[in-house]
C-alpha cells in the first residue's frame, strides 16, 4: 500500500512537471504520440532504446523505478550486460538519445534521462543546426510514463523477444564500442606526414568528423579537433577547419544588448588555444558566422526600433538598425583581437535560421527594410561582417556563401555590392541538369552522384572575378546527404572526375564539407593530389591510389570496385526531398508500420512510413527502382572487393578488410530504402485498393517476403556496426543508430509478419 502510494505521488509529479516544461519548450502541433506495439509496453521500449546509452540509474530515476527493476527488464529481453557511454559522451550523444525518445517520453522526462535543463534543451532544438527543425517543428504528445511492475502477458511477451535476439549478442561477445572511431582519430600514432606546412594556393577547410555542432567552444572535454585528427587532416591537404558559433555566446553586448556573452571568456579561451594548437599543422580556423540570430518576442519589449520580420516566436535582429550593425561589426573586432590568429569567417545571409530581415525574401514586412532593395541588404550585413573583421585582423579572410539568395537563383545584383575584399563561395554542382528514372530535374547540393561543377557556379564564379573577388567552391567529397551514415562513399572515380574538374575551373579555394563529410580519407588524398597537380591524368591517380592503399595485386580489383560503386551511385534518385526526408541515413535502423503513422517526414530527424514524403519527383516505382539499381550495381562493386581484401598485402589487409565494411554498409543501406518504399507502397493498396482475393494474397505474400528480407539486411548490419563504430554516426545529427536498433528491426519485422500471416 505503501509502495502504491508512492507511484501515485510520483504520477502526480510527473504530471505537474510535464505542464510546467511544455510551456517553456516548444511543441507545435503536438500530435499523439507514434506507439511501437512490438514491445509488451512503453516501459520495456524505453530500456531497449536507452541500453548503453543512459546509464540504468538515470532510466530508473526517469521513471520512478528501482535500478534492478530496469536490469531486469534488460535482461528479460536478451540485452547484454549494461556498458553505457563515459559521462564525457553525454554532449556527443544527447541528440541520439533525444530522437529514439522523441515519442516515449514528455519534455520533463526528457529532461531528467538527459540530465539537462530546459534553458539548455531550449538552446540546442533552437541552435544545434535547427535539431527543433529535425524533428518535425512537433513534439509528440507523451503521457507521463511511470514503472509498474510488468504482468505475465508481457513476461511471456519479452521472453519471445530474448528467444529472437539473445544469439546476435553471443555472437558477437566483444563489439567495438561506440566511439572508439573518435579515441583513435585523438592518436597521432600512423600519421604519415613528417612535417606540417601550410598547403599551397587559398583555402581547404572542412569541418570535424566528430564536433559538437551546437556550443563547441563550452567545454574544452568536448574538443572537436584534437591533435590525431589535426595531424591526419593536414596529411590529407587540408589547411582549415571550421566551427559554428553564435555571436552573442562570444562577445559582450555592450550598454545595447547587456545579456549578450555569458561565459564568453570561457569560449574565447577555448578558441584561442584551438588555433595555437591547428597552427602547429599547419591549419586555420574559420567561424561560421549565421548572423544576427533572430530573437524571441519578449527580446524586443524595450526595443521596438531594432525589431524586424517577425517568424512565428522569432523576431529579426534588423540590420537596418545602426544600434544592430554596431554590436554585429564590434562584437566581430573583438573576436579577432582577441583570438589575433583566425583565420577567418564564412557567412550565410539566407539560410533556414531566420537572420536579417531579407534572408527569407521578407524585407518589406519591416518598417526600415522595405525602402530598401534585397540586394543592398544581403551585401550590406556581409560588408558589416567583413569590416567588423578587418578591424580586428586585415589579414583575416570573409568568405561569402550565396547559399539561398533570390532562392537559390542567380545573384548578380548581390555579388557586385559584396566588398571587394570578399572570397564568394558557391555550390559546385548547383542547377546541374541530370535524368534518372526518366525524370528530368537539377542538382541543388550535397551531391556527389553528379559531378560538378553546374552552371550556377560557374556563373557565380565569373561574376565574382569580374568584381575582382576571389572564389571557393562548396563540394562534398567523402559524403553528402545522399548517404551520410558511412565515414565516406568509395565512389572515388566520380571524387577524381569533380576533383578535376574544379582543378581547370579556376576556383582560389575549396570548403571541403559541411558537418558531414569529415573524416580523412581516400576521397581526401583524391582532392589533394588535384589540388598539388591541377593536370594529373585521372586514371594515374587512382592507379597511385589503389596501390599505396590495397598492395599492386590488389589494385586492379580495387579499381573495378570504385567504377562499378560510381557507375551504380548515377541512379541515385537525387531531389532535395530525397536528400532530407528519405530513409537512407537510417537504412534499416528505420521501423516499419503495419498501417500508416500520419506522421510526416523531417528533414534528415525521422523517416517515419512518408513514402510519399521521400520520394520527391520521383513516382513511387521509379523511386524504388532507382534504389534497386543502386543496390544491384553497388553489388557488383562489393564482388569485386572481395578480391581486394584477399589480394592485399598483409599488412593493408586490416584496410582493406575497414572499407569493405563502409561499402557494405553503404549497399545494405540503399538495399533497404527500396525494401521500405515497396512495403509501404503494398500496405497502403491493400488498405485503400479493391484488389480482389487473389490480388490481396499476392500482395500480402510479397510483403511478408520484404519483412523477411528487411530482417535479414539488419541482421547484416548489426554485425557490421558491432566490428566499426564509425558506420552509423554523422556529426550534426549523432548516431542515426545503435547495433539494438538493428535487432529492434528484427523484432519489429517479425511483429508485423504475425500481422500479416492470417491475412493469406
Amino acid at each position: 500500500m505503501q509502495k502504491h502510494g508512492v507511484e501515485i505521488i510520483f504520477a502526480l509529479m510527473l504530471t505537474f512537471n510535464v505542464l510546467f516544461a511544455e510551456e517553456q519548450l516548444p511543441v507545435g502541433s503536438h500530435p499523439q504520440a507514434i506507439t511501437f506495439d512490438y514491445f509488451p509496453n512503453r516501459v520495456y521500449a524505453l530500456v531497449w532504446r536507452n541500453w548503453n546509452l543512459v546509464r540504468p540509474e538515470r532510466i530508473a530515476k526517469t521513471i520512478g523505478a528501482d535500478v534492478q527493476d530496469i536490469q531486469a527488464i534488460a535482461a528479460s529481453m536478451g540485452l547484454p550486460k549494461a556498458h553505457p557511454l563515459p559521462a564525457d559522451d553525454k554532449k556527443r550523444i544527447y541528440i541520439t538519445v533525444l530522437r529514439r525518445n522523441w515519442h516515449l517520453l514528455p519534455y520533463n522526462q526528457l529532461l531528467t534521462l538527459l540530465d539537462m535543463s530546459a534553458d539548455e534543451l531550449e538552446f540546442s532544438l533552437k541552435e544545434d543546426d535547427f535539431l527543433f527543425v529535425k524533428f518535425g517543428r512537433l513534439k509528440p504528445q507523451c503521457s507521463p510514463l511511470h514503472y509498474r511492475p510488468p504482468d505475465e502477458k508481457e513476461r511471456a511477451w519479452a521472453q519471445e523477444i530474448k528467444q529472437l535476439v539473445e544469439n546476435f549478442y553471443k555472437e558477437t561477445p566483444t563489439p567495438e564500442p561506440r566511439f572508439s572511431c573518435v579515441k583513435h582519430l585523438f592518436s597521432l600514432d600512423e600519421v604519415n606526414a613528417p612535417a606540417f606546412t601550410p598547403s599551397a594556393g587559398g583555402p581547404r577547410f572542412i569541418y570535424s568528423y566528430y564536433g559538437v555542432f551546437g556550443d563547441p567552444l563550452i567545454d574544452a572535454r568536448l574538443d572537436p579537433y584534437p591533435d590525431g585528427l589535426l595531424a591526419r587532416l593536414a596529411a590529407h591537404g587540408v589547411n582549415g577547419i571550421w566551427l559554428h558559433v553564435v555571436l552573442n555566446q562570444l562577445a559582450p553586448g555592450g550598454d545595447d544588448f547587456p545579456e549578450f556573452g555569458a561565459q564568453h571568456e570561457v569560449r574565447l579561451a577555448n578558441l584561442r588555444r584551438l588555433v595555437e594548437r591547428a597552427k602547429k599543422y599547419g591549419i586555420r580556423v574559420y567561424l561560421y558566422m549565421n548572423e544576427p540570430r533572430a530573437m524571441p518576442a519578449s527580446f524586443f519589449e524595450n526595443r521596438a526600433d531594432m525589431a524586424g520580420v517577425r517568424e512565428n516566436d522569432f523576431i529579426a535582429l534588423c540590420t537596418s538598425n545602426d544600434a544592430v550593425r554596431r554590436w554585429l561589426g564590434n562584437s566581430l573586432t573583438f573576436v579577432f583581437r582577441q583570438v589575433p590568429d583566425l583565420g577567418g569567417v564564412f557567412t550565410i545571409t539566407a539560410s533556414e535560421n531566420l537572420t536579417n530581415c531579407a534572408s527569407h525574401g521578407r524585407w518589406q514586412e519591416c518598417p526600415r527594410c522595405r525602402t530598401r532593395n534585397y540586394a543592398d541588404i544581403i551585401a550590406d550585413v556581409n560588408r558589416v561582417i567583413a569590416d567588423g573583421v578587418h578591424r580586428g585582423n586585415p589579414r583575416a579572410k570573409v568568405i561569402v556563401w550565396d547559399w539561398g539568395w533570390h532562392g537559390h537563383g542567380d545573384a548578380p545584383d548581390v555579388i557586385a555590392k559584396l566588398p571587394k575584399s570578399a572570397w564568394l563561395m558557391s555550390v559546385s554542382e548547383w542547377a546541374k541538369p541530370i535524368e534518372r528514372g526518366g525524370v528530368k530535374t537539377e542538382i541543388g547540393e550535397y551531391s556527389i552522384s553528379a559531378v560538378g561543377p553546374g552552371p550556377r557556379a560557374q556563373r557565380h564564379w565569373a561574376l565574382a572575378k569580374e568584381a575582382g573577388l576571389k572564389t571557393i567552391a562548396k563540394v562534398q567529397f567523402n559524403n553528402t546527404w545522399e548517404l551520410s551514415a558511412v565515414p565516406f562513399l568509395p565512389v572515388l572515380d566520380l571524387v577524381a572526375q569533380h576533383a578535376a574538374n574544379l582543378a581547370q575551373a579556376d576556383v582560389d579555394g575549396v570548403m571541403l564539407s559541411w558537418s558531414l563529410g569529415g573524416y580523412p580519407s581516400p576521397n581526401l588524398e583524391i582532392a589533394q593530389r588535384f589540388a598539388q597537380q591541377p593536370d594529373a591524368d585521372i586514371d594515374k591517380v587512382l592507379n597511385d591510389l589503389a596501390e599505396r592503399r590495397y598492395g599492386q595485386k590488389a589494385a586492379p580489383f580495387a579499381r573495378k570496385a570504385w567504377a562499378a560503386f560510381s557507375k551504380a551511385f548515377q541512379q541515385f534518385p537525387y531531389s532535395g526531398a530525397v536528400l532530407y526526408r528519405g530513409p537512407q541515413q537510417y537504412g534499416p535502423g528505420n521501423p516499419l508500420f503495419a498501417r500508416p503513422t500520419g506522421y510526416a517526414s523531417t528533414m534528415l530527424g525521422f523517416p517515419y512510413d512518408d513514402l510519399d514524403g521521400w520520394r520527391g519527383p520521383y513516382s513511387r516505382e521509379i523511386f524504388y527502382k532507382q534504389f534497386d539499381k543502386v543496390a544491384a550495381g553497388w553489388k557488383k562493386g562489393l564482388d569485386s572487393f572481395e578480391k581486394v581484401v584477399c589480394h592485399a598485402d598483409a599488412e593493408k589487409r586490416s584496410t582493406a578488410r575497414a572499407d569493405q565494411r563502409i561499402a557494405q554498409a553503404a549497399w545494405l543501406h540503399f538495399a533497404s530504402v527500396a525494401n521500405q518504399a515497396r512495403f509501404i507502397d503494398g500496405r497502403d493498396a491493400l488498405l485503400t485498393q479493391d484488389l480482389g482475393e487473389a490480388g490481396r494474397r499476392a500482395i500480402t505474400k510479397r510483403m511478408l517476403s520484404l519483412l523477411k528480407e528487411e530482417a535479414r539486411i539488419a541482421e547484416e548490419l548489426f554485425y557490421i556496426v558491432q566490428r566499426d563504430s564509425r558506420i552509423g554516426f554523422e556529426a550534426s545529427n549523432q548516431y542515426y543508430y545503435f547495433p539494438q536498433d538493428l535487432l529492434e528491426k528484427v523484432i519489429n519485422c517479425d511483429f508485423i509478419s504475425k500481422y500479416f500471416e492470417p491475412r493469406l
